[in-house]
């Protein structure tokens, strides 16, 4: 039996990862979190009945706790209580499934504990990947990918050695505006943005994969997942979702994850690991796939993704700047407050005006965090 801890279960990759428990009676789950929705909370708390539970809106954690009050469960609010559940004494591995820097610092806490991460929180490497991976490396932890392409990248890996990777290739399904250019974007809603054509995500991860910037994000994820240079990662458009991503070593052979789009499959990987156990998840039917085609990012029309590479080689708090100046515009976009092509163009004026610091500290980043917020703030009054 292996215990886990989730951060964010009532999101989608969250919900999505309690169905798995629901299959492989061998995950038993101890501590659950939520950022506000404590009915859905509520729900599965008398169903996985964790020992611990936690809500990040306060307020909202005082509402839970008396709804709970006969129920043999602890709950907590804030911070302190999403790094209670991170750091759950009993628990073996911590899904960090939260969207947004919220997840830092619990997954810092967990490392130090020596918790195994399975990590979906991809802004946590992309704001301080530097410092997580120092920490990891430190108290000899796992930090294991739940995302599809990481994920894949991850198993392909299997195939060889990291002396002998001679690029990265990450898969992008291109998002719902594919072939779109700027002038026809002009308009687009964030309801038209939100219609990815393979994937069922989230809200802000939707918006993010409609700029681009998701696909952003997942290379400087990448980069501090596989200790690889920037140069060495690729990023192909490739529409059908069923090539996850690639490894090309020196020899020239090319080692591809394939399956279906279905998320279950790498939460599954994730907690797991390092066994793999019978899914019920739909399999790759090759009979039903017509072609398989790629094509190169149109950055012209899509700058989000070219701006992650920037702050990638600009390296220090670049990175985290980037990261809080997305969400901010991002949750914009989302209350119909910017257009659709501001979002790049707020970020790299942001980026533009920051004071990068190469060697950040922990402090150093979430200061620089909260400067990029405020940065965007200043912009749009």
């Amino acid at each position: 039996m292996k215990k886990i801890s989730i951060l964010g279960s009532t999101g989608s990759i969250g919900t999505q990862a309690l169905d798995v428990v629901r299959n492989y009676k061998d995950l038993k789950v101890v501590a659950l979190s939520a950022n506000s929705n404590i009915e859905l909370l509520e729900e599965q708390i008398l169903e996985f009945k964790p020992k611990l539970v936690a809500v990040a809106d306060e307020s909202k954690a005082l509402e839970l706790r008396d709804k709970m009050a006969a129920y043999n469960v602890e709950i907590l609010g804030g911070m302190d209580g999403l790094i209670a559940v991170a750091t759950e004494k009993d628990s073996e591995i911590l899904l960090t499934s939260v969207v947004g820097m919220i997840g830092l610092k619990p997954t810092l806490e967990a490392i130090k504990e020596k918790k195994t991460i399975a990590l979906a929180n991809k802004e946590t490497l992309v704001a301080a990947g530097q410092l997580v991976m120092k920490y990891a490396k430190e108290n000899n932890v796992d930090i294991i990918p739940v995302d599809s392409e990481h994920s894949a990248i991850y198993q392909s890996l299997v195939s060889g050695k990291k002396s002998e990777i001679n690029r990265i290739i990450l898969t992008a399904s291109g998002g719902p505006f594919r072939g779109k250019t700027k002038s026809e974007l002009e308009d687009v809603t964030f309801i038209d943005a939100l219609k990815h054509p393979n994937w069922s995500m989230g809200r802000k991860i939707s918006i993010d994969s409609a700029t681009l910037m998701n696909k952003g994000l997942e290379v400087i994820e990448a980069k501090w997942l596989f200790d690889v240079k920037a140069e060495e990662i690729d990023v192909v458009v490739h529409p059908q979702s069923i090539i996850h991503s690639m490894v090309e070593f020196v020899d020239g052979n090319i080692i591809a994850q394939l399956g279906p789009t279905d998320m279950r499959i790498p939460i599954q990987y994730a907690l797991t690991y390092p066994k793999r156990t019978n899914s019920k998840v739909e399999k790759l039917d090759f009979m039903k796939i017509k072609e398989l085609t790629f094509d190169r990012p149109d950055m012209e029309t899509f700058p989000c993704l070219k701006l992650a590479f920037d702050a990638l080689k600009a390296k220090g708090t670049m990175t985290a700047v980037l990261n809080a100046a997305n969400e901010e515009i991002v949750n914009l976009f989302l209350e119909d407050k910017v257009r659709f092509n501001d979002i790049p163009v707020y970020i790299e004026n942001t980026m533009s005006h920051h004071k990068n610091i190469k060697n950040p500290t922990l402090q150093d980043i979430l200061q620089s965090d909260k400067w990029a917020r405020e940065h965007i703030e200043s912009q749009i009054r």
